[in-house]
């Protein structure tokens, strides 16, 4: 298999295939094309038909969305264990991951991910402040219910916790000020090699995106 990725201080939709499958052991080669460099796009749409990354290639399967190619991962190798095994935290589990694909554009917007920024606070908007507050209510609710045996959202990391990587990073690098459960959880994903192993990449890239560095 074969993972196609932007540039890994800044894609954040790159860092969740990546990151569930390098924390589950899977085997895969990856190529980080940076984004909105001359030639980027041409060379992304010789993998994805939307001319956006991520991309898996897996001989004559070409799985493309973050959430997607977490989805063909988890039926691979279900030994992986991507989602939960019991049905109602799976179903969760499927929900939240969901609405972390289709929402908080606000905070996406205001708050794009970059791993090098020096730790700061902005001043957020109303709408940006009320996506903190539900993934905030997302976390705190899913580990009192579903994460008793270890320290994310259903105890093992998984797809869900996969999902909302980015969000841990923007939360960090924009200072964002959290409850207690949502720290704990936030440090404990980026104790994780894999993380620690995404991050020092992205630092030692020297491709700078403009737009990303507010």
């Amino acid at each position: 298999m074969k993972l196609i990725l932007g540039n890994k201080n800044y894609s954040s939709w790159s860092l969740r295939p990546w990151i569930a499958m390098r924390n589950a052991g899977i085997t895969f080669e990856e190529e980080v094309i940076p984004l909105y460099e001359a030639g980027s796009a041409e060379r992304i749409l010789k993998y994805s038909p939307t001319g956006k990354v991520p991309v898996l290639v897996d001989g004559d399967i070409t799985v493309w969305e973050s959430l997607a190619i977490l989805e063909y991962v988890a039926e691979k190798f279900p030994n992986a264990e991507l989602w939960p095994s019991d049905l109602k935290a799976r179903a969760h589990a499927r929900a939240i991951s969901a609405e972390m694909h289709a929402g908080f554009v606000p905070l996406r917007r205001q708050c794009p991910m970059n791993m090098r920024r020096e730790s700061r606070p902005l001043e957020l908007t109303a709408e940006v402040v009320a996506n903190v507050r539900r993934i905030e209510e997302i976390w705190t609710d899913t580990r009192a219910r579903f994460g008793q045996s270890g320290p994310f959202l259903f105890g093992a990391f998984g797809a869900a916790d996969a999902m909302y990587a980015p969000i841990v990073s923007r939360f960090a690098s924009y200072a964002i000020e959290v409850g207690a459960v949502s720290e704990a959880y936030m440090q404990a994903v980026m104790a994780l090699p894999a993380w620690i192993e995404w991050r020092d990449a992205g630092f030692a890239e020297s491709w700078v995106m403009p737009n990303n560095e507010v």
